[in-house]
């Protein structure tokens, strides 16, 4: 899969600032088919409806969270095999073992560099 041609991203974040940090990342990376949403449970509805091949979320949102929104995808058909990266400032030994426990691909610390970003968004592609 072409990273730049084919691959179809959702960005979470509630933070605006967070969400254009993200999105100008992919735009660096060269990744331009992507969607953005503010809430998990908005990312999730949108999910259902419209699958794309990855999300990147941040983990502390309001209401339903990086994790909980992994959750969901993982219980639904349509999203089961999307890959997910967790964008969190402070990554905990328990986030991370629940994470994996549910099907979380990769977490990238922020802040991060885009170098950082493109390496963990190949590393997922790898296992799509």
């Amino acid at each position: 899969m072409s990273l730049k041609d084919s691959l179809r991203v959702m960005v979470v974040d509630d933070m605006s600032t967070s969400r254009g940090i993200i999105t100008q990342s992919l735009d660096e990376i060269g990744i331009k088919n992507y969607m953005v949403e503010n809430s998990g449970e908005g990312a999730y509805k949108k999910l259902v409806q419209t699958p794309v091949h990855m999300v990147l979320s941040d983990y502390n949102m309001p209401g339903m969270d990086g994790l909980g929104l992994l959750k969901a995808l993982r219980s639904h058909q349509v999203t089961q095999r999307v890959g997910f990266i967790l964008v969190t400032g402070k990554p905990t030994p328990e986030m991370i073992q629940v994470g994996k426990q549910i099907g979380l691909n990769n977490i990238v610390r922020k802040p991060f560099t885009v170098a950082t970003m493109k390496q963990a968004i190949e590393q997922v592609v790898g296992r799509l």
